[in-house]
């Protein structure tokens, strides 16, 4: 029986998100932190930055989130590869994090991938000596 819950979206940073990237997968769940660079009323679109990358959210499904051009928002949904090898994040959710430090959120996340690594190889290591 096929699963249709949906998937919690994958922490990543807008500089991942190229095309030789493990999460540049069309329907990929994702989570990205970005600034606000532009937003349109009539398409819904927003273009949010960290750095130098850029990614377009499609914000159609959100509600009751007000858009303001250099704030700090977090996205989470699913990943659409055009065939021009563009990406459009199709938003489910939507929060303003103003207040949040990005280095120190990048920090947390190398953090985070390293437990996670480390934990998978001890869980690894444990079933090899079992």
């Amino acid at each position: 029986m096929a699963s249709s819950a949906i998937k919690s979206g994958t922490l990543v940073t807008l500089a991942e998100l190229h095309s030789s990237s493990p999460f540049f997968k069309d329907g990929t769940s994702l989570r990205v932190t970005g600034k606000l660079q532009e937003y349109s009323v009539e398409t819904a679109i927003a273009t949010v930055a960290d750095g130098s990358a850029i990614l377009m959210v499609d914000t159609q499904h959100l509600r009751d989130l007000s858009f303001r051009v250099g704030s700090m928002y977090q996205f989470i949904g699913e990943l659409c590869i055009h065939p021009d090898n563009e990406a459009i994040l199709q938003a489910r959710v939507g929060r303003n994090v103003d207040g949040l430090d990005l280095n120190l959120y990048h920090q947390s996340l190398q953090l985070l991938r390293q437990f996670q690594t480390d934990h998978m190889n001890n869980q690894s290591n444990n079933l090899k000596q079992s």
